[in-house]
């Protein structure tokens, strides 16, 4: 049996270096056993992707489309407003043209029924 005292240099150099090659040993990469699949992952991992794109591309656009109908919407209603504004104004004008008219008719036909009864 070697005691500690016994060991040379030369011997723990050697297991210096023998612990440091164990160290460097597990950063190694080892080889790996391939997933027979991984085509196949890669592939169905290509189609996922491009199903959560048109998903998301759809829901843009349907929110895109739900914001141009309300916009559209707003619009229509603002010009029915508008519409009906203007027609309730026209009305009260013709009523008022309507009415000066008449007024107008009344005033000639007394002075016509006045001059008639001079």
């Amino acid at each position: 049996m070697l005691s500690s005292q016994d060991i040379s240099h030369s011997q723990r150099q050697k297991t210096a270096a023998d612990a440091k090659a164990a160290l460097l040993a597990k950063f190694k990469p080892r080889p790996s056993n391939t997933d027979p699949r991984f085509g196949e992952r890669d592939t169905l991992r290509a189609a996922e992707l491009t199903r959560v794109r048109q998903e998301r591309n759809d829901a843009r656009s349907a929110r895109r489309q739900s914001v141009a109908d309300a916009a559209q919407a707003v619009i229509d209603a603002d010009a029915a407003i508008q519409a009906e504004a203007l027609s309730a104004k026209r009305g009260e004008r013709k009523e008022r043209k309507a009415l000066s008219a008449a007024e107008a008719k009344a005033k000639r036909d007394a002075r016509y029924a006045a001059r008639k009864a001079r």
